[in-house]
């Protein structure tokens, strides 16, 4: 505990999933947690959650891909803290828009706003509150940053890109004392997932759930906290020589090539799912 006392720590896409989780993960461990997010009901309720449990937390409405609303965030920021010490990049939006010729361009352009140049801007408009101290930057990749899904290529592109781009950081930034890295989660049960593919219940999230059981190797779906544990460790101290890595969180799906004798031996390997 305490791994990030009195540090301030800002988290995009804040409300929900692994926003939250590492909201509340970075809170217990001492931080002063901003949460901003473009769903201000819910973002207010997880602050309004922290801080019952005794946590430093406060709400902020933020779209990410709003350059004069990120601008106007940072002087938030400024004029309230002065500094910030740790900014988690994990705002983001996904869905499947078919083959690239039949994809809709306006979304593309959504999930490449809101994924890749919304880390853009957050990181350009908050770093200058981290130059005089250090700091440390955490990017929200993605499995599907290191390899393609059938119908999402925007998102691919996307994470794809965060993924580079938070190398590009962390030599730019280095020799300032701010780490920049990322995380590349595999499948996590968030609400992200029910709005893509249908929750528990339905039967195509029932379907989408036990076909990633079955070609993880760890026979199941990531958890929230699971990521927000591992964004801690690049926040923290503990990582202190640690910059320009991404630290993939998939269960062992990028550790293989092909599910080869998966395949062939499907009733025995479907065992080891939850």
């Amino acid at each position: 505990m305490g791994r990030l006392d009195n540090k301030v720590s800002i988290i995009t896409g804040a409300a929900t999933g692994i926003g939250e989780a590492a909201a509340n993960v970075f809170a217990a461990e001492g931080a002063r947690v901003i949460l901003a997010d473009v769903d201000e009901k819910q973002v207010n309720k997880t602050a309004e959650n922290i801080r019952k449990e005794g946590g430093n937390a406060e709400a902020y409405h933020l779209d990410v891909s709003s350059e004069e609303g990120v601008k106007a965030f940072a002087r938030h920021l400024e004029e309230s803290y002065g500094t910030i010490d740790v900014l988690f990049n994990n705002a983001g939006v996904d869905e499947q828009g078919g083959k690239v010729h039949e994809y809709p361009v306006e979304l593309f352009d959504k999930i490449i706003a809101v994924d890749l140049r919304g880390t853009f801007l957050v990181s350009k408009y908050l770093i200058p509150l981290m130059l005089e101290n250090g700091g440390s930057i955490i990017n929200n990749g993605s499995m599907s940053g290191h390899a393609a899904d059938l119908d999402r290529s925007g998102y691919n592109a996307a994470k794809g890109g965060i993924i580079n781009f938070t190398k590009a950081m962390a030599i730019d930034y280095a020799r300032h004392g701010i780490r920049v890295n990322s995380v590349s989660p595999g499948t996590i049960e968030t609400p992200l997932i029910d709005i893509l593919v249908g929750g528990k219940e339905d039967d195509m999230g029932e379907k989408f759930r036990a076909a990633n059981k079955w070609i993880t190797p760890m026979g199941r779906l990531g958890r929230p906290t699971e990521m927000a544990t591992v964004a801690l460790f690049l926040a923290s101290d503990d990582s202190s020589y640690v910059t320009g890595e991404d630290i993939k969180a998939d269960g062992g799906i990028m550790a293989y090539t092909w599910p080869g004798k998966m395949l062939i031996e499907q009733d025995e390997w479907k065992k080891g799912t939850e």
